[in-house]
């Protein structure tokens, strides 16, 4: 049977209470359903690999990226997905690695996402939906805005899909735009 984004939404609730959290799941199944239909690829599949991406890391920080294929179980995640989101920890805290362009992309956009986040979150709009990719630059360079971000990481992914880091930036910037609204209701209700 397929995973529903419903049985994926009430997984992720169960093991993550902190509101941040669960923005940054919505953010990064938005950005990678976006990702999806740029590339002609299943939205559903792409997006909720994003939305259970972090499904174990608010309880098992420790052990992220290793704890989550027994989590994904409790909803029979298939392979591929197990796969995909173990893999957007690759030389960071797990050996999956990401060879799908999926995978790909999850690895780039996850880090990318928290620093476009903390920069939306910096402007009077609070927004992205009026953020440029120079100012995006200024805040990748300035290594201690939003220093939990790796720049290394961002750079690592652009590299791994063959982008430029202004390709990386500019496209995940415009695929933040296409979910912000809808993440934001989400949040409200």
């Amino acid at each position: 049977m397929e995973l529903t984004r419903e049985q994926a939404l009430a997984l992720l609730k169960k093991y993550n209470k902190e509101p941040f959290h669960i923005q940054h799941a919505l953010t990064v199944e938005g950005v990678m359903r976006w990702f999806a239909k740029e590339n002609g690829e299943d939205a559903d599949f792409w997006g909720l690999c994003g939305l259970l991406h972090d499904v174990d890391f608010e309880n098992w920080p420790e052990q992220h990226c290793l704890k989550a294929p027994e989590l994904l179980a409790e909803v029979d995640a298939s392979p591929e997905m197990v796969h995909a989101i173990c893999s957007h920890g690759y030389g960071i805290c797990c050996d999956v690695e990401p060879t799908a362009l999926m995978e790909k992309i999850l690895f780039a956009a996850d880090e990318l996402t928290g620093l476009i986040g903390a920069a939306a979150r910096m402007r009077p709009s609070k927004s992205v939906m009026d953020m440029e990719l120079s100012s995006l630059k200024k805040k990748f360079k300035d290594k201690k805005f939003a220093a939990g971000c790796s720049r290394d990481v961002i750079k690592t992914g652009a590299e791994r899909l063959g982008w430029t880091l202004d390709e990386l930036m500019e496209k995940t910037i415009l695929a933040m735009r296409d979910c912000e609204a809808s993440v934001a209701k989400e949040m409200e209700a």
